[in-house]
């Protein structure tokens, strides 16, 4: 399952340590401008080495286009392309051969397949998701072609959290600072909460909010092909992911259902909600309101601190890791997210112009 997506589909290869990341993208459709900055900037609110908060490895995270586009636009053809990798300290990982790390994956690959690669997690690295954001970039210019938008915030760390309503934010100040978040006096503070944490070898986690604007009525199959279901596994593929809802969520259940409905009524001619407290999708299909989901992610497995654990031979022993590491996902997850959502809302257009004539 190296596949996402049903008629937009994107297949990424690549190890944090290997060659490069890349990917194929098939499904998507011909003559779409590909601004190849756009594309570059996409990646580069990802990269690691951003500021005081995230890893300090280096990389240029640099596209390589290698088949798909002529003359600055999609044919039609399947996309490939690669990034390569330039900056791996494998040498920091040497210790970690022969241990399972508390809470990655080094033990059920190991288990699985019979071997793993110890050098930064291998497959299971987040910097497969690279491919994701070059995906996501493509699949955000072809959405923005039928006035689709994007938008995820950090809306938590740790203990300290916005409000659940985004309207209640400017929310194209998110990028003015690290920690990606619309509120600059919380940014300050969870900025200084993960720098605290970075401090002492230690990590943190918290809440990405993502909204799609402009998305049209009708995306979504019942019964297995939900609008919702495919954003939940789309996000729930993101390492470190922990956590999905949708509109109100979990917050909704102590609500009655005269307070949750959302009530229809004729705006100028125009079917309408006086409401959204189902978050955009309604029988798990869109319905022309605001979608809104919000996704959680666990503090970062790698610690630069000691740990118990065992060996790959069952014997208690000790673990501490080196080198470069994130201490808080989330401000490098934000695109990611972005980007996941970008790519399921144009797969199910596309879906959706197979159904009816």
């Amino acid at each position: 399952m190296n596949t996402f997506g049903n008629i937009f589909r994107l297949t990424t290869f690549g190890e944090s340590h290997g060659v490069g990341i890349g990917g194929v993208i098939d499904g998507f459709p011909a003559g779409i401008a590909l601004d190849m900055d756009f594309i570059q900037s996409e990646l580069d609110r990802r990269k690691p080495g951003q500021s005081r908060i995230t890893t300090d490895r280096k990389e240029a995270d640099q596209v390589e286009f290698l088949s798909g586009v002529f003359e600055g636009k999609s044919t039609g053809c399947p996309i490939g392309f690669l990034v390569r990798n330039t900056n791996q300290h494998s040498n920091d990982y040497e210790n970690l051969r022969t241990l399972y790390r508390p809470s990655h994956a080094d033990y059920t690959y190991t288990q699985k397949y019979g071997l793993r690669d110890h050098r930064g997690g291998g497959r299971s690295s987040a910097r497969e998701t690279i491919a994701r954001c070059v995906g996501g970039a493509l699949a955000k210019l072809a959405l923005n072609q039928l006035g689709i938008t994007i938008q995820a915030y950090t809306s938590q760390v740790g203990d300290i959290a916005l409000e659940n309503d985004y309207r209640k934010y400017d929310l194209s100040v998110t990028e003015t600072n690290p920690v990606r978040c619309p509120d600059p006096a919380k940014a300050a503070e969870m900025e200084s909460l993960i720098a605290e944490v970075k401090a002492v070898g230690d990590t943190i986690g918290g809440i990405i909010t993502c909204v799609i604007q402009g998305c049209p009525v009708g995306l979504g199959q019942p019964a297995f092909g939900k609008l919702h279901a495919a954003l939940g596994s789309a996000m729930l593929s993101i390492n470190a992911v922990k956590g999905f809802e949708y509109g109100e969520g979990f917050a909704g259940v102590t609500a009655r259902g005269s307070e949750q409905n959302d009530i229809f009524y004729n705006n100028h001619g125009r079917v309408d909600t006086r409401t959204n407290h189902s978050g955009g999708i309604q029988g798990g299909i869109s319905n022309g309101q605001d979608i809104y989901f919000r996704v959680a992610f666990k503090p970062v497995a790698t610690l630069l601190m000691e740990q118990p654990t065992v060996d790959m031979e069952s014997n208690d022993t000790l673990v501490k890791a080196r080198g470069r590491h994130d201490p808080c996902v989330l401000p490098r997850a934000v695109p990611i997210v972005e980007a996941m959502a970008a790519m399921t809302i144009l797969d199910y257009y596309l879906i959706n112009k197979t159904t009816r004539l």
